[in-house]
């Protein structure tokens, strides 16, 4: 119970560190956000990723900053529950007039737990649920902007709007030709309404900042006449003459969906008020999980704790229990999930079987790769935690066994409470070879071509997922193959591609054993095929499609264009919804993944 009189005068000291720790974080997170234009308008694409991965790093350094100054002016691990909780009561007070409460609620959580030890989090100081509304937060000032723009066109003025909506972004680098861009986008939104009569509240409402990621930046908004909502996105890219174009109009929940997908990086957006951004985003798309949506706009911690708050939630109105995850089982991770939740939970096993040589903290490693690196829509986001207490009851027995066995050391049964001390939680996807033992011809096809483009748009993103057997991939609800398994994940520049060498007699071209010498990181594309395409089905479509990937050639001449300091386009749609204002060669086409 929470004290009914505010008795210790360190309370107020400690919230107030508290709450000064995190304005200095998200004051440096939204000048790394707001400094993505500008990085946008000189194609400085090569800055852009560094401060995609910088930006990821700010949390962490800040909460051991507040932790530490906790420590060193408070000695606050050694101070008593009751006057936690007046810190607590405190700092729901600061956050009155806040503009991001939820996440100096997060930051609060993330100091106190770093501080003390997990028995304690059970108790009411910690903020299990919201304490202050996110609703109807608005930012205020006179010179701020507001979360989105309205905009009200008539028909005969609806093409003047539109420009109007680019213009107040107010990018620094020209348009190629924007008048011939917006008539794109108008022929686009006519086709997409139809006939369609402009009832009263006809408006267009746009997001106030653009969405940068990679070498694009993106509108967002949604067109709204009568009941009816379509949400749209307009990619704005650099033409090969250095000046900018919108490149396609997106339209649609199932588009967005794609846009802000949790196999691509975190956007880069300036906001004062995110709850008020994630709000507007989540009308519309309704289906995205608001965990997701944090994520995607780079508040990826916020999203760690409501997906927390939602898997306890779930568990709560559930009865099924936890089990192997259905699939081959990996040689480093064990893997399981919930019939009823659709994520799947990854433990580092503390022993591999030969030959796999690797350790904990090289596949850590790996997955602070991804996470930091820009995933082009083919690798799953990973969320991280420590010290998760499940009801051991939900636990199936066969998977404690397995757990108990392969994990030890990352497992505390504290009485009815399993507490797993570290693991990874991934979006539960189909894997690729079971996906194929079900699929109709056509599924078939669709599947070997789509790894295929996986595989080529990792290769553009600087990647060699190591492992490319079909287990590791697995296919999204929107039909996409996604690669997930990380542990042998390296950037393609460090690797070596080589050719199988010529035997040199007749017992080294009869030899069943590797005859030449194989270093740690070289790579032999030929060898792929008989790992990959035994069934002859696969085996066709993928030589008629991918081929090239048997090839020396193409990977060396990747890894080259990347060493020169070339940046891949890697697009989130289809080539086919790009406008045709640009000469698109082959070339082109396979840049954009297809």
């Amino acid at each position: 119970m929470f004290p009914t009189r505010l008795t210790d005068s360190r309370g107020f000291d400690i919230a107030q560190a508290l709450l000064d720790g995190f304005n200095r974080h998200y004051r440096l997170f939204r000048e790394t956000s707001a400094q993505a234009k500008r990085r946008f308008e000189q194609a400085d694409w090569h800055g852009q990723q560094r401060a995609q991965r910088e930006r990821i790093e700010f949390y962490d350094k800040r909460v051991d900053e507040a932790a530490e100054r906790l420590q060193k002016e408070f000695q606050a691990s050694t101070l008593p529950m009751d006057v936690w909780q007046q810190v607590k009561l405190h700092y729901i007070g600061l956050l009155t007039n806040h503009h991001q409460p939820e996440l100096a609620e997060t930051f609060f959580n993330s100091v106190t737990t770093k501080i003390l030890h997990r028995s304690y989090f059970r108790n009411d100081f910690i903020f299990v649920r919201p304490a202050v509304s996110t609703e109807y937060i608005e930012n205020d000032e006179p010179a701020s902007l507001p979360t989105y723009r309205a905009y009200y066109p008539t028909k005969d003025t609806l093409r003047d709007t539109l420009l109007r909506v680019i213009d107040n972004f107010q990018l620094a680098r020209e348009f190629e030709d924007l008048g011939r861009d917006v008539d794109h986008v108008l022929a686009a939104v006519i086709s997409r309404l139809g006939e369609f009569r402009m009832r009263a509240n006809f408006q267009l409402q746009v997001l106030s900042s653009l969405f940068y990621r990679n070498k694009g930046a993106y509108a967002v908004g949604k067109i709204i006449n009568g009941f009816n909502e379509v949400p749209f996105a307009l990619p704005i890219l650099h033409t090969p003459h250095g000046q900018l174009a919108i490149d396609a109009a997106l339209f649609g929940e199932d588009d967005l969906l794609m846009l802000f997908s949790f196999a691509r990086a975190y956007f880069m957006v300036d906001m004062e008020v995110p709850s008020a951004c994630v709000q507007f985003l989540r009308s519309m798309m309704p289906r995205k999980p608001k965990s997701e949506l944090y994520n995607a706009i780079g508040l990826q911690k916020q999203g760690k704790n409501i997906f927390y708050r939602d898997l306890l939630y779930h568990q709560r109105h559930s009865s099924d229990k936890f089990r192997i995850a259905p699939g081959i089982k990996g040689m480093v991770m064990l893997v399981f999930d919930l019939p009823s939740y659709p994520y799947v939970f990854k433990v580092i096993k503390d022993f591999y079987p030969p030959p796999k040589e690797t350790s904990r903290e090289l596949i850590k490693s790996k997955y602070l790769l991804v996470k930091t690196h820009d995933r082009v829509g083919r690798m799953a986001d990973t969320l991280e935690y420590s010290n998760v207490a499940f009801p051991r009851s939900r636990f199936e027995e066969e998977l404690i066994a397995e757990l108990q066995h392969y994990c030890p050391s990352l497992l505390e049964e504290d009485g009815e409470t399993l507490v797993i001390r570290h693991v990874y939680i991934e979006r539960r996807m189909i894997p690729l070879n079971i996906y194929l033992q079900e699929a109709s011809p056509r599924q078939m096809e669709h599947a070997v071509i789509e790894y295929g483009n996986a595989i080529k748009d990792l290769v553009r993103a600087n990647i060699f997922p190591g492992d490319m057997l079909w287990k590791n991939f697995g296919v999204t609800r929107h039909g996409k193959v996604v690669f997930y398994d990380y542990d042998e994940i390296e950037y393609l520049t460090d690797c070596n591609f080589r050719r199988v060498p010529e035997p040199r007699n007749e017992e080294e071209e009869m030899s069943g054993e590797i005859w030449y010498h194989v270093g740690p990181r070289d790579v032999f594309p030929e060898t792929f095929g008989p790992f990959l395409l035994g069934n002859t089905a696969v085996r066709e479509v993928f030589l008629k499609h991918h081929a090239d990937l048997l090839d020396v050639a193409f990977w060396q001449g990747h890894k080259e264009r990347i060493l020169a300091g070339h940046v891949h386009d890697v697009f989130p749609y289809e080539q086919r919804k790009r406008f045709r204002h640009q000469a698109h060669t082959e070339a082109e086409a396979l840049e954009a993944g297809i």
